[in-house]
């Protein structure tokens, strides 16, 4: 059986290793982004320093390298989440992925009068494009409630359908609560109405094996940086016979057949949604990042994940004066809380200088938090090298908030 040596996996991190006002950096912010493995910084400047190219267009030797490791990470990604490599089309990120679908379906197939579902628990990025594209085409946005101290019942989303309902769009797993959604059967309920679904798996597919077949959704979306790899590259999923009927969302070279002065004609998907050139280097680099996920194991890393989790919400849970907001019991990934004694803000300044790294906000999900009359939470959140340490060491330190502020 193989053993999950954190001790090992940490040592593969060199942002890991530094200090932070000269104590040892505690990172809990890996919800907002992951650090890096050195497997991917290295390809990052393997691909900028002996074979970086444009792809696609050229015919010489760099140009035929970078092209190959382009699509061979788009292959990468096929796989990591099970569909077909022209299903996968790589945006700048979740946010961009999000506004393609909006755009290019939303726009087509909308009319007055229709409706798309979305959660209060969605991060702003699932729920401005929908609000954008609902101004235009006169289409009303319903919110399904989330209780954030129980599991996700379906049923609140199947109650909310109706005729008219034309996309259902929700998290994998919340940012704020950790809930995790029962993807496959929103997604079923979507279906069974004629709808599409479209799922923001940005803090799901980072602790789950992810197999878009099984959960039979119509959009996936994450961001390269919250997997391991860089920033500025994101991956959309769609279902092949929904993206072939799509327009372009953005016009420009490699996503074109012909061009005339009048009219043009474009290139199949995924290109049709690749304008102009594409995050090379990002893409390759995210392939990367899936091969070195590949290697620990995505359930291994899950499982990992959910037991400390499970184990800083028990210390923190504990502590007088602090809240834990979320305690669903399958949750992963996050621990938003406040304390009695202090603003968000305060305790993420004040814990900095112990070395220890969380978010403090409304982490992008302002209408959550105004649901539960909330301004802010402190959030701390894991990856692959957490360790029930780091969760001592925050409970620690907020031993020391409160002696600050006289509790």
């Amino acid at each position: 059986m193989k053993i999950y040596d954190t001790n090992i996996i940490k040592d593969q991190f060199p942002a890991l290793k530094r200090k932070v006002w000269d104590k040892k950096l505690v990172y809990l912010d890996s919800a907002a982004s992951m650090q890096k493995p050195k497997r991917v910084l290295d390809a990052i400047n393997k691909s900028y320093s002996f074979n970086y190219s444009n792809v696609h267009r050229g015919l010489h030797k760099l140009s035929e390298e970078a092209t190959a490791n382009y699509e061979g990470s788009r292959i990468k990604v096929a796989k990591f989440i099970n569909c077909s490599e022209n299903e996968v089309i790589f945006t700048s990120g979740a946010t961009a992925a999000l506004n393609l679908v909006a755009y290019s379906w939303g726009m087509k197939n909308l009319s007055a009068g229709d409706e798309i579902i979305i959660t209060i628990a969605e991060h702003h990025a699932n729920i401005v494009p929908w609000q954008i594209i609902s101004e235009q085409k006169n289409v009303k946005i319903k919110a399904a409630h989330v209780d954030p101290n129980s599991d996700f019942n379906a049923d609140i989303i199947r109650d909310l359908v109706t005729d008219k309902t034309k996309i259902i769009a929700f998290p994998h797993v919340s940012n704020v609560l950790g809930t995790t959604f029962p993807v496959k059967e929103i997604c079923k309920i979507a279906k069974e109405c004629g709808a599409i679904s479209v799922v923001d798996g940005c803090q799901g597919i980072i602790h789950e094996k992810v197999d878009v077949i099984d959960l039979d959704c119509d959009f996936y979306c994450f961001s390269g940086h919250k997997l391991y790899g860089p920033t500025g590259i994101g991956i959309l999923f769609g279902k092949y016979n929904l993206l072939d009927k799509m327009p372009p969302f953005l016009g420009g070279g490699d996503m074109i057949d012909i061009v005339k002065i009048q009219k043009s004609t474009y290139a199949d998907p995924p290109l049709r949604f690749e304008a102009g050139t594409p995050p090379i280097v990002e893409a390759i680099a995210l392939g990367e990042a899936i091969d070195w996920i590949n290697e620990i194991g995505i359930e291994d890393i899950g499982r990992h994940e959910k037991n400390i989790i499970d184990y800083g919400t028990s210390l923190l849970d504990s502590i007088d004066g602090v809240s834990v907001f979320g305690k669903a019991p399958n949750k992963t990934g996050v621990i938003s809380f406040t304390m009695d004694c202090a603003h968000p803000h305060d305790i993420a300044t004040i814990i900095d200088r112990e070395g220890i790294a969380v978010r403090a906000g409304h982490h992008c999900a302002q209408p959550l938090m105004d649901a539960f009359k909330l301004v802010s939470t402190t959030r701390a959140s894991v990856g692959a090298y957490s360790t029930k340490e780091d969760f001592d060491e925050l409970a620690n330190s907020l031993t020391k908030v409160k002696k600050i502020f006289g509790v």
